[in-house]
């Protein structure tokens, strides 16, 4: 992490904002909610969670796998008057990519609230994700795999996995326990979607999908709307909630199609990470909670070596024997992620808004003891883009 250069001015962002609000609305199965409207319930949420009003927010981040011009209809609904609009869309990690430019619109006093929201009724929805998969061959071709016909994303992430096993002897008992894990943690949170118990062998015996995932390796289809509100350090500590300064944050994207990666075993959350780390001034050891993004239970496995949690090929071993789970050795996905609390397209600010929770102290049955450091990591298209952010409380300031 110490090789990375860092510019002076990133440096000097660093803990510059805090996240004063977060809310989430209609996790699981929300029938009757359009994506706008499971957003906009959140966004409002999330604003009184801070202790503001909508009036106060004059800077919005927002993404949309089913619109290229989503920001516009959100400030129209939400009745925003924006300084600072940012609508990049970078698939699951936007919401966690939005923060620096975010960051730097605050310090640069363009603006002095600035909302992050995403709401998804891909669950509910008559338009669901079959018909975005379909609409995807036309908006966003991509011309070494589409022809074959792929089932993607799934395939995509089959293919990593298979040659993880291959390369360094991952099983699929390892990633079992990926799955489990997730359960567990989901079992403690009642906003998760599904919080029975699940076991190594009934992941073992489930129903494969694209080979070497089954079912039970696979993110949840569910409803969903997100928000966090971000401020100027100084203005959070006056507001309502403990402040949860940003400490690092870093985006990094090397391919659009798993085709093109250089290694199927590396994602360049390596970058991001570093990077992330380098302006934090902290190294994963220093990690108290971890959320990733866990679309599938490779990708936990993935990002933990790349992040720098263990070497490349150790995740296995790292989490075998509930290492990640409740009371393992290192928290990971403490509200069950992806593959168990909620999955509405783009996960990337849940993973966030957990993280958050987690350094307020508002877990609950799963809330992680003296929790002061967390890291939240976001992932989008098929290993395409990875966004990392690094949470802190005033005492690591």
């Amino acid at each position: 992490m110490s090789r990375v250069h860092l510019p002076d001015g990133l440096k000097a962002l660093r803990g510059s904002a805090a996240i004063a609000g977060v809310a989430t609305f209609g996790c699981g199965e929300t029938p009757g909610f359009t994506d706008m409207e499971l957003l906009a319930q959140a966004a409002h949420r999330a604003v009184a969670d801070a202790g503001l009003r909508m009036s106060d927010i004059d800077g919005l981040c927002t993404a949309s796998a089913s619109s290229t011009m989503w920001p516009m209809p959100v400030i129209e609904y939400l009745g925003l008057r924006p300084r600072y609009i940012d609508g990049t869309m970078l698939g699951g990690s936007s919401f966690i990519a939005h923060l620096l430019p975010a960051m730097m619109a605050l310090q640069s006093g363009q603006c002095n609230a600035v909302l992050v929201c995403y709401g998804s009724a891909q669950r509910s929805a008559t338009f669901g994700r079959r018909e975005v998969v379909a609409s995807r061959r036309f908006l966003d071709p991509q011309p070494y795999e589409m022809p074959y016909e792929p089932m993607l994303p799934l395939s995509a992430y089959a293919l990593v996995a298979s040659r993880h096993m291959h390369q360094y002897g991952t099983t699929r008992r390892h990633l079992a326990e990926v799955a489990v894990a997730a359960r567990a943690w989901a079992a403690l949170n009642p906003e998760a979607f599904v919080r029975d118990p699940l076991s190594i062998d009934e992941v073992l015996a489930s129903r494969m999908v694209s080979d070497p995932l089954s079912v039970r390796d696979c993110c949840l289809v569910t409803d969903g709307g997100g928000a966090y509100v971000l401020v100027r350090a100084e203005r959070a500590r006056d507001l309502r909630r403990k402040p949860v300064y940003v400490l690092g944050n870093a985006t990094a994207v090397w391919n659009r199609q798993v085709s093109a990666m250089h290694d199927l075993t590396t994602t360049c959350a390596q970058e991001s990470g570093a990077h992330a780390f380098a302006m934090a001034g902290l190294a994963p050891r220093d990690i108290d909670v971890v959320q990733l993004y866990d679309a599938f239970t490779i990708n936990t496995l993935l990002f933990l070596e790349d992040l720098g949690f263990c070497a490349k090929g150790e995740a296995g071993a790292f989490v075998e024997n509930g290492g990640i789970a409740p009371g393992g050795r290192l928290p990971v996905n403490t509200n069950g992620g992806g593959l168990s609390c909620v999955h509405p397209g783009m996960y990337g600010i849940f993973a966030l808004i957990e993280a958050v929770r987690q350094l307020r102290g508002e877990g609950g049955a799963r809330q992680v003891a003296g929790a002061t450091t967390a890291l939240a990591h976001g992932n989008g298209g098929t290993l395409s883009s990875q966004a990392t952010a690094v949470l802190g409380l005033e005492e690591v300031l």
